[in-house]
């Protein structure tokens, strides 16, 4: 896929029950590259459950993922469309760090140019490294990955603030060649980098901020 032309990514129609309770309804989003998207909402409110159904790991009553107006049912098998980075650790321990850079497509004087202090591990296990260092690989790597776009479900968690500084450096630049979507806690951190805002609110609705923080404490976010 170009990466140098502008791209849309939309999510649509997105509804999720589970045993009659609604936890997503009617959600829309749009990501286009060269942006940075925020997506806010308290715990509960379906926030990874939109991202894996956006990547198409999940399915629910209702969905419809397009890429420039193209629909995809499993976006995920599409070569060089979209990566995820899921809240659980997801790296193969036997491997090896270039291993995984090799699997991921990244290279890793790129990923050591992010964070020098992965050069000492180019021949470690992943199952070796510590648990901080596996969530940081692991979140490099699906920030790397050549495609248009990439879902970042809690990218700062357990994160020291310097890396956190690093990591949203690292965002930053990427944006110039993907779009990236991010759901974090760490709300202070998303909203610096993002260009729109999304608020997930009871009962699984999406709203686009566009007076951000007024906005936040008005539905109580803040």
């Amino acid at each position: 896929m170009d990466k140098m032309s502008g791209h849309i990514l939309e999510a649509d129609s997105m509804w999720l029950e589970y045993n009659g309770q609604k936890i997503l309804q009617n959600i829309y989003i749009s990501m286009q590259t060269g942006h940075v998207t925020a997506l806010l909402g308290r715990n509960g409110t379906g926030k990874s459950s939109l991202m894996q159904m956006t990547f198409g790991t999940l399915r629910g009553q209702s969905q419809s993922v397009r890429f420039d107006g193209d629909y995809f049912s499993h976006p995920y098998k599409q070569p060089g469309l979209i990566s995820y980075l899921p809240q659980h650790s997801f790296l193969p321990g036997n491997l090896r760090v270039s291993d995984v850079c090799r699997l991921y497509e990244v290279d890793f004087t790129d990923l050591c140019r992010h964070f020098e202090t992965f050069e000492q591990y180019k021949r470690v296990r992943i199952s070796d490294l510590s648990t901080g260092n596996r969530r940081l690989l692991g979140t490099l790597l699906i920030l790397l990955m050549p495609v248009s776009f990439t879902l970042l479900d809690e990218p700062f968690a357990a994160l020291s603030p310097i890396h956190i500084e690093q990591m949203g450096k690292a965002i930053a630049e990427q944006k110039a060649r993907k779009g990236i979507l991010i759901s974090d806690h760490a709300y202070e951190e998303v909203l610096r980098l993002a260009d729109e805002t999304y608020l997930i609110v009871p009962v699984g609705r999406s709203i686009l901020l566009k007076n951000v923080y007024s906005e936040l404490e008005e539905f109580g976010y803040l």
